[in-house]
């Protein structure tokens, strides 16, 4: 096990595979619905002990070692979690299942797909596709919880009018490049209930959608 500069401890291997966060979802013509995101990213934090046969928990690392603070680690406390897969009914019948991986970001990026959806009238794919944001105010869950109070990132297709009005109004906006936050998977059914169907975000190029 290594310390690197992140302060995380990382067991160092050769391998092409990169462990990260991953989503999916499924809907079938029966309107049975699931939405999975298993967190990933911290696998190789979670290092098992030899000497007790059993893994550090990936979610430890979002407490504090620091007594009396409100996440401070302490026995029977759960972490807090950042997975947020969501399922939205409508009328008791699954209508969407949808998610992200991105830590903190994932309920932000999840809400503006879910808006874009239901509230703005986009199709699922252009649901997945417009200009994508988030902020950073509150410290993150993953140490060493760093946070950034009045910055909004958000990727520079955003409308430029729209970026010189927040800085007017003291936001520090950082652009990003385009299609770079966020990676939306989504399926569902059409509100009549009749058809499946799907999408994925082409942020990061290896989402996938597909029905059968």
């Amino acid at each position: 096990m290594s310390q690197l500069r992140n302060g995380l401890p990382t067991i160092l291997r050769a391998t092409t595979a990169k462990a990260d966060t991953c989503t999916v979802t499924v809907v079938d013509r029966y309107g049975n619905a699931v939405a999975a995101t298993p967190s990933g990213g911290w696998m190789k934090s979670s290092p098992a002990v030899g000497s007790l046969g059993f893994p550090l928990g990936t979610r430890g690392q979002s407490m504090y070692l620091v007594p009396g603070h409100p996440n401070s680690l302490e026995p029977g406390k759960r972490p807090r979690t950042t997975l947020s897969p969501t399922i939205v009914l409508r009328d008791g019948r699954p209508l969407l299942a949808f998610g992200t991986p991105g830590g903190d970001r994932q309920d932000q990026w999840t809400l503006q797909f879910f808006l874009n959806a239901v509230e703005f009238g986009l199709d699922l794919q252009h649901s997945t596709e417009t200009t994508a944001f988030h902020t950073d105010q509150v410290p993150a869950s993953f140490t060493p919880h760093a946070y950034r109070p009045g910055v909004l990132v958000a990727e520079e297709t955003c409308d430029p009018e729209s970026v010189d009005a927040l800085r007017r109004r003291g936001h520090e906006v950082e652009l990003v490049p385009a299609y770079s936050l966020g990676r939306i998977c989504a399926t569902g059914l059409t509100p009549d209930g009749e058809f499946v169907r799907a999408a994925a975000s082409p942020r990061g190029r290896h989402a996938y959608a597909g029905c059968a």
